[in-house]
């Protein structure tokens, strides 16, 4: 099991420049992965700092050397698809091949959709979601690609440079455990971010069973990532080996959006969670 930190793009870190700093931090406590979520507005309410996650996380690439990095998840349906690819691409070339794209249908719908006047019904998220995929990976390949679906047209185009890794990025995809529609999309790609509508964490249990209806619908080979969110502290007595033992490769320490600069600092500097004690 790998081990990564969860990040608001907003409140107290919510300036490129400390998560950069913070980033350093990580990687030289031993993490080995540092994401942002992806916001634009949040809540409407909400006055707090927020910083673009790609800007930010190319400061974050520039200020470390080999801890992955990414924004999980990234709302594709709220993106031009060719517009991510170019910023997907140069931000794994700037890190040396570092770059782990997450994606969603994008939340809340009313704050990060329909406040902007976008259409936030979740069909039509969830069709952009998956055209706007098939454009990133044709993007992608450095080949000359052309691409007509419901939501988007794109004549024939090549981009380049292409991104350092071969034959892409790794996709982690976010799904809401019960649902099966977005693991049959998730199995299509390198990985799943899975958790109950609500954000509460799935069981060992719940995880097993989700891994296997993942494989059922699996037909690349290669490497598939299960990532699990939470804050350790908060785990039982040897609940994070359970979870390794049902198949997680990632466990992603959530830094939550309440906690102060200082706390957060010393949350990454005290390193991973320990398989011992699971905290």
């Amino acid at each position: 099991m790998r081990f990564g930190l969860h990040l608001p793009n907003f409140g107290a870190v919510g300036d490129p420049r400390i998560l950069a700093d913070l980033a350093a931090q990580a990687e030289s406590a031993g993490w080995d992965g540092f994401f942002l979520w992806d916001h634009i507005l949040g809540d409407p309410r909400w006055r707090h700092p927020m910083v673009d996650p790609w800007i930010a996380l190319a400061a974050v690439a520039s200020a470390t050397r080999e801890i992955r990095l990414g924004a999980l998840v990234t709302a594709v349906p709220r993106r031009r698809p060719w517009h991510l690819a170019r910023e997907t691409a140069t931000l794994d070339q700037l890190s040396g091949g570092r770059l782990t794209v997450g994606v969603g249908l994008g939340f809340p719908a009313g704050a990060e959709f329909e406040h902007f006047g976008e259409d936030g019904a979740i069909r039509r998220r969830a069709r952009r979601l998956d055209e706007g995929l098939a454009i990133l990976n044709g993007l992608w390949s450095g080949e000359p690609f052309a691409f007509e679906g419901e939501e988007y047209t794109m004549q024939e185009t090549v981009f380049l440079p292409r991104p350092m890794q071969r034959p892409r990025p790794p996709v982690w995809v976010a799904a809401h455990w019960p649902a099966r529609a977005p693991l049959r999309r998730a199995a299509l790609w390198d990985g799943v971010v899975p958790e109950h509508a609500g954000g509460a964490r799935l069981s060992p249990m719940e995880l097993v069973e989700l891994l296997a209806y993942v494989r059922e619908h699996r037909q690349a080979a290669g490497a598939f990532d299960a990532v699990i969110s939470g804050r350790s502290l908060e785990l039982a007595e040897g609940e994070l080996e359970r979870y390794s033992a049902a198949g997680a490769s990632w466990w992603l320490e959530g830094i939550m959006p309440a906690m102060s600069l200082a706390e957060v600092r010393k949350r990454i500097i005290a390193g991973v969670p320990s398989f011992a004690s699971g905290a």
